[in-house]
């Protein structure tokens, strides 16, 4: 199929394809990257504190928006790594550069997600 057949999608079968696509990509990082596990692990374990432990709904929401926030940009750093290798299969400079700014940014996330955890659950009285 061309890239012109997959865009001639509308409606809900666009909708049901891309849920398919999702579904490929979530099972690949799966599958693929310890990482994407490990963080999957963590967010099986915070999510479920999160919701006990946020007093409001905002609460709630930072925390839980958090530990998604790992996930998502997980997946989108071995989508990078995945191409990086693909195209460059060699080592390079600017291959080398990706890599790391991906990593960069899933350790940003780490961080942030441990800085929301701590401004939401440190009592207000510990400033």
């Amino acid at each position: 199929m061309s890239a012109a057949e997959f865009k001639g999608k509308k409606g809900l079968v666009r909708l049901w394809n891309a849920l398919g696509y999702s579904r490929d990509g979530i099972a690949a990082a799966w599958k693929n990257e310890a990482a994407f596990r490990e963080e999957l692990l963590l967010a099986a374990i915070a999510i479920p504190l999160a919701i006990f432990l946020g007093k409001t709904g905002v609460d709630r929401a930072l925390l839980v928006g958090s530990i998604i926030v790992i996930l998502i940009v997980e997946i989108l750093n071995s989508a990078v790594e995945a191409v990086v290798d693909k195209a460059s299969p060699e080592k390079h400079e600017l291959a080398k550069r990706a890599k790391d700014m991906g990593s960069a940014a899933v350790l940003l996330s780490l961080i942030n997600a441990a800085v929301v955890w701590a401004c939401v659950l440190w009592p207000a009285g510990h400033a």
